[in-house]
């Protein structure tokens, strides 16, 4: 039976200190914010600016990539203003709705947020 006990309070010690580091190493907001604008915008660097005809850029002379850098502080401030945080103290669920435009189509993301780190688990077009 003393076997038993150590082995009980050895993995009630491990489950406490589990619960402790995920609690400290649960990322904020602010966090979430800069890893979603940097996805977001690597994802349209690689994808959308490639498929953009070389001839429509040097149409109206516009460089893709050049243009989503300057729009990044507006891209955060979409991805703030859509993005909703569920804090279970050990880990956070972020929900992103981006919808910017009738015409554009809208895109929803899940992602949770845990040991310093996030997991983006459902990216859905709306």
């Amino acid at each position: 039976m003393k076997a038993w006990t150590m082995i009980a309070s050895v993995g009630a010690a491990g489950i406490a200190v589990l619960g402790v580091t995920m609690a400290k190493t649960n990322p904020q907001q602010a966090e979430y914010e800069e890893y979603a604008v940097q996805k977001l915008t690597t994802y349209l660097k690689t994808d959308f600016c490639q498929k953009t005809p070389t001839f429509l850029q040097n149409l109206i002379q516009l460089n893709c990539e050049q243009l989503l850098e300057s729009v990044n502080p507006q891209i955060r401030d979409i991805i703030t203003s859509t993005t909703k945080r569920q804090n279970y103290i050990v880990f956070s669920v972020y929900t992103t709705d981006l919808k910017i435009d009738n015409l554009i189509p809208g895109y929803k993301f899940e992602t949770v947020g845990a040991f310093d780190n996030f997991y983006t688990y459902k990216a859905e077009q709306q």
